[in-house]
């Protein structure tokens, strides 16, 4: 994804979602998920709920897809020695 997607996807995420560490943001996606699932919800505050849920989740993808980013994996050489770095891709 580039700067500008980045940038684009991060403005439509409110502020409060987007100071939320991602713990914080999968709890609130949780209590979403639990209240909709209870049923007790009108049909205007469950689509209200569903919307932030649906922001919450990408936030979170977001939060997760950049700590991926900044993790490295360890390259061992021949001899079984740490021989460097190498950036780490999800199989």
């Amino acid at each position: 994804m580039s700067k500008a997607e980045k940038d684009a996807q991060q403005e439509t995420i409110p502020a409060d979602i987007a100071a939320m560490s991602f713990e914080a943001a999968l709890k609130a996606l949780d209590e979403i998920v639990a209240r909709l699932e209870g049923g007790r919800v009108d049909l205007e505050e469950s689509i209200a709920l569903y919307g932030r849920g649906a922001l919450l989740k990408r936030h979170c993808e977001a939060k997760l897809k950049a700590a991926e980013e900044k993790i490295e994996k360890i390259v061992v050489g021949a001899d079984g020695q740490a021989a460097g770095t190498q950036p780490f891709k999800a199989d």
